[in-house]
Parts: C-alpha cells; structure tokens; sequence
C-alpha cells in the first residue's frame, strides 16, 4: 500500500522534465520525446510511484500527464503560485529544475488530501475553449485601446481587418462552447442553474464551470477565497489592520469581474440594492463590486448544492 502511494514531484519545461521522489532522495532527468517519456514511465514504476505531480507550465505539462494516465499512474496538476510559496515559506529561495521538483513532491506530501485536480478530459477541454475565447477578447481590447491614439489609415485598416476577424472567430468560438455545454449532460445541468441568476449568461455558466469544478461541493467560505473575494483579516495585537482580498483563481474573477458587474449595477435586482446600500454606506465602488461577487459565487455555491435555481425572495435574504 505504501508503495502506491508513492509521490513523484515532476518539474516540466519545454525540453525535458525532471523527477524527485522525495520520500527515496532519488531523482531522474527524462527528455520530452516519447521516448523519454517512456524512460521515466519505468524508472517510476521501478520504484513504487502511484501518483505525479506536476505545475501547470503552459501546456507542456499535458502530454506528460496523458503519458502517466495511459500508464495506469495518477497525475495532478498544481498551481505553480502556490509551489513557489511553498518553498519560500520553507527557506527554500534558489530556484530551478531540479529543486522545482523537489519543491514539488514536498509540496503534494504536505497537502496529500488535495494535490491538485483530479483528471477530467470534458472539464479540461471546456477549459481550454473559455481560455482561448479569453484570449480572443484581450486581443480585441488591445486592439481597440491603440485605435484610440490617432494611427496612421494603414495601420487603421489592419487594425478593422483584425477585429474583423477577432469577431468572426469569437462567435464560432463561443457557439461551440454553448454546444459543448449542452452536449455535456452534468454541464448542461450546472449550465441551467448558473444561468437562471438574472445577469449571467452562457459564457460566464462555462467559466464557472471550467475552471471551479468545486463549486456546490465546498463551504461557503472556501468557494469565496478560491475566487479570490474573501477578506483576509491584517491584525497584530492591538492592532486591527484594513482587510484585503488576496489569492485565489485570478483568470476566473478576472472572467466573473465582468458579469458580476453587469448583474450588480443593471441586471439583477438583488444584487443591485446590495450593491447600492454598500455605495449609500461609504463603500468606493470597486470594493462594494467585490462584496457582490464574494455575495453572488456564494449563492450560486448554495444553488449548485442544492439543485435549485434562482429565487429572488429567498436570496434578497443571503
């Protein structure tokens, strides 16, 4: 039992990946060719390893992982931010390859219980089209902020041709993430909940649903502080610090920032008289903005947990 237990740190780069089983101080450095892959496949088998974990490294990492899986090994995939952090904590300040790996395999036998997601091709391809959709507007914003600098006709033109383009592809984009959404029968039905929240609409549904599989399943708390919105308290003594919001999954609020303010401030009555009882209290309007995203990801956390779409008379009172 001990021995399926086993944990491998794997620090992946666009060349090679390197190894450390912490548990044995052994190490292995593999070049990312198949038959690389195929040589770590052994050297962990050789000696006991029943799960991987790896930093999400820009895709690289993810046909390393689907060589693992196909071995019959468990690979996780872990927040790089929250490694490095690790190591700090740890007095570990030099950095690289191998030591990221080490870093690693310490890191997933500390927090054993949660070493990263658990492996789900349809949340992972969902997540891949949101991201790739986020990119696309990004693009057309920046786009659109240098067109506000007088260009020269030339530049101009291309300019309208790209965000031509950009629309065009958006809209493909975005009808094959609403068709995967209703191809999918558990997105399908976390899609309609998420969706009946007067203010949110299809794509916000599928970024919730990619990238915060846990929703419905934690407390209320955890599902705030992994959006990034809960308030950490900054006291010492007698002290009593001004709270602050940290942490958390920056690409999904930076997703959710848009239609929780489209809710808060037009869309969804409830949201709005909080939003504006916060304002009348003195609250600036970016911090009353995130007191209503920390307030709508926790309803919708109640909601996906319970299977009931949105009341306005019971959530006026949440």
């Amino acid at each position: 039992m001990a021995q399926i237990e086993r944990i491998v740190g794997i620090d992946v780069a666009k060349e090679k990946a390197d190894a450390c089983i912490r548990s044995l101080s052994v190490r292995h450095s593999s070049a990312s060719t198949p038959e690389g892959r195929r040589e770590l496949i052994d050297w962990l088998r050789v000696h006991g390893v029943g799960k991987a974990v790896m930093e999400a490294s820009g895709g690289y990492e993810r046909g390393w992982a689907a060589a693992l899986r196909e071995a019959g090994i468990e690979a996780r995939l872990v927040d790089p931010k929250r490694v490095r952090h690790f190591a700090k904590s740890a007095g570990r300040l030099a950095k690289n390859d191998p030591i990221d790996a080490e870093m690693i395999a310490w890191f997933a036998e500390t927090f054993c219980e949660t070493p990263g997601q658990a492996h789900d091709p349809e949340r992972e391809e969902l997540q891949a089209m949101v991201n790739a959709r986020a990119g696309l507007v990004e693009m057309r914003t920046q786009i659109l902020n240098r067109g506000e600098h007088g260009e020269p006709p030339a530049v101009r033109q291309a300019h309208a041709a790209m965000l031509k383009t950009l629309a065009a592809q958006l809209l493909k984009l975005e009808a094959a993430i609403a068709a995967k959404l209703k191809a999918t029968p558990r997105f399908a039905a976390l899609a309609e909940i998420i969706e009946s929240v007067p203010g949110l609409a299809t794509q916000a549904a599928a970024a919730l649903i990619a990238m915060m599989p846990e929703l419905g399943r934690v407390s209320n708390k955890i599902v705030a502080a992994l959006l990034g919105t809960a308030p950490y308290d900054d006291d010492s003594g007698n002290h009593r610090g001004e709270r602050h919001v940290k942490g958390g999954r920056r690409d999904l609020r930076n997703l959710f920032y848009m239609p929780a303010l489209g809710a808060a401030t037009q869309h969804n009555p409830v949201l709005k008289a909080f939003y504006l009882r916060l304002r009348a209290k003195g609250k600036k309007a970016k911090v009353a903005l995130v007191a209503c995203m920390r307030k709508l990801i926790v309803i919708l956390n109640v909601m996906v947990a319970r299977g009931e779409k949105w009341d306005p008379a019971r959530h006026a009172l949440a």
